[in-house]
């Protein structure tokens, strides 16, 4: 029997009443979670202090000629014999916003794996709960003002699931400050092309952005044999193979493809790349990222045998 539009439409609705009903329950168990990640990552990290406008003091440095005069800390000069300038810690303006896939093909999990929506929404919980602690101010694009509430987890849960309208599969256009930081957590399977046109254009403000690529280890890897059948999740597509095996190897160079694509967006803009498994631990992501912000550039160390691959101006 055939369907018509309306037919598809009001199945898309309920599928998305489902999935916002499993995701409002789930929300205290990810809550949770979140923290007690943060919390088990805190101690080993460094802040991410840096000069700028703030009032508290966090360096000396050597006076440079040119500079007005009225800059000498003559106390700390007198000490010397070098001219010094009392540098203050940068506060106040920058924004890391944070931006979890919620659409539909985040529910995605091969047995035994956590959906891919929850990992992106517990890292971007844990991720907010240390910005936050060290600072910072952060927000959800379109869904949450940037704010420094101690219980940004809880303020960024309850944006999440109010959520007034279906999810899209890219990371809304906006217009962030050329002082902020951008964090995008999804799977990315949009066609590479829409990714790289949405990445330029967040960056064309001069703000500075982090691309996290969430997949399943199915994803990845093909593990499928026999006969099955492939279901698109975002549009109600399904295609049925004979043998799904003889299918790998042109999936894997596909997959190659696609994700060089996105990096290379990345790396022209200099954004940072990551690829992160979900059976992968969610602290060893969370780590990496925070690294990455702290790093103001610098490519990160990739772990042995771990899921990321963090690029800025370079090959993975």
């Amino acid at each position: 029997m055939a369907t018509t539009p309306a037919d598809d439409a009001h199945r898309s609705v309920e599928t998305a009443a489902l999935a916002a009903a499993g995701l409002a329950a789930a929300m205290p168990r990810l809550v949770l979670e979140a923290r007690r990640i943060a919390m088990s990552v805190q101690h080993g990290l460094h802040g991410r202090r840096r000069s700028g406008s703030g009032e508290n003091f966090w360096q000396y440095r050597r006076f440079v000629d040119g500079e007005p005069a009225n800059r000498v800390d003559w106390r700390r000069s007198a000490r010397d014999d070098h001219l010094y300038v009392r540098e203050r810690e940068w506060e106040a303006s920058h924004t890391v916003w944070i931006w979890p896939d919620l659409s539909a093909s985040m529910d995605f999990a091969s047995r035994g794996q956590a959906p891919k929506r929850e990992r992106a929404l517990v890292i971007a919980f844990a991720l907010a709960e240390l910005l936050v602690k060290g600072g910072e101010r952060v927000g959800i694009p379109e869904l949450m003002r940037p704010s420094a509430n101690r219980r940004i987890v809880e303020r960024m849960a309850e944006a999440v699931v109010l959520a007034p309208r279906l999810p899209d599969s890219l990371p809304p256009a906006f217009a962030p400050s050329p002082l902020s930081e951008i964090v995008l957590l999804g799977d990315f399977w949009s066609p590479a092309e829409e990714v790289a046109a949405r990445l330029h254009a967040l960056a064309a403000s001069g703000a500075h952005g982090h691309v996290v690529q969430v997949v399943d280890p199915a994803e990845e890897t093909f593990p499928f044999s026999g006969r099955i059948e492939f279901h698109e999740p975002e549009g109600n597509t399904r295609l049925t193979v004979g043998r799904a095996e003889s299918w790998r190897t042109d999936y894997e160079l596909k997959l190659v493809e696609h994700r060089a694509r996105i990096r290379l967006a990345a790396e022209q803009l200099g954004w940072s790349f990551a690829v992160h498994r979900t059976d992968r631990p969610a602290s060893e992501l969370l780590l990496a990222i925070h690294a990455r912000m702290g790093a103001g550039g610098a490519a990160s160390t990739v772990p042995k045998g771990g899921g990321h691959a963090f690029v800025a101006g370079g090959p993975a």
